[in-house]
C-alpha cells in the first residue's frame, strides 16, 4: 500500500505545526542592531569583527573535528594493519 500526503504550508504555518519557536522578532532585531552598527561606523566599518565571533567558533569546532578525523584515520590503519599481520601469520602456520 502506498500513501501520497501533501501540504502546502507557509514555513511560518510548518514552524507553528511543528512546535519551533517564532524568532522572527529576534531576527529582526538582530538585523536592525547589525545596521545600527553599520551605519555608526561607515568610515571606520570593519565587517570583520562583526564576523569574527561566528568563525573563531567554526574555526574551534573545524580543528576538532579535523583532529577526531585524523585520529579515525590512523586507528584504521593500525587496524588494517593488525589484521594484515594476523592474516599473513596465520597463512604461515597452515603451509605443513
Amino acid at each position: 500500500m502506498k500513501v501520497h500526503v501533501e501540504f502546502d504550508l507557509t514555513p511560518q504555518e510548518f514552524r507553528q505545526a511543528m512546535g519551533l519557536p517564532d524568532v522572527e522578532a529576534f531576527q529582526q532585531e538582530l538585523m536592525a542592531h547589525i545596521r545600527q552598527q553599520m551605519e555608526s561606523g561607515v568610515e571606520g566599518y570593519d565587517p570583520w569583527s562583526l564576523m569574527q565571533p561566528f568563525l573563531q567558533q567554526g574555526m574551534a569546532q573545524g580543528v576538532a573535528s579535523f583532529g577526531q578525523y585524523q585520529q579515525m584515520l590512523m586507528d584504521m590503519l593500525r587496524q588494517a594493519d593488525t589484521q594484515s599481520d594476523e592474516a599473513a601469520h596465520n597463512s604461515k602456520r597452515k603451509k605443513p
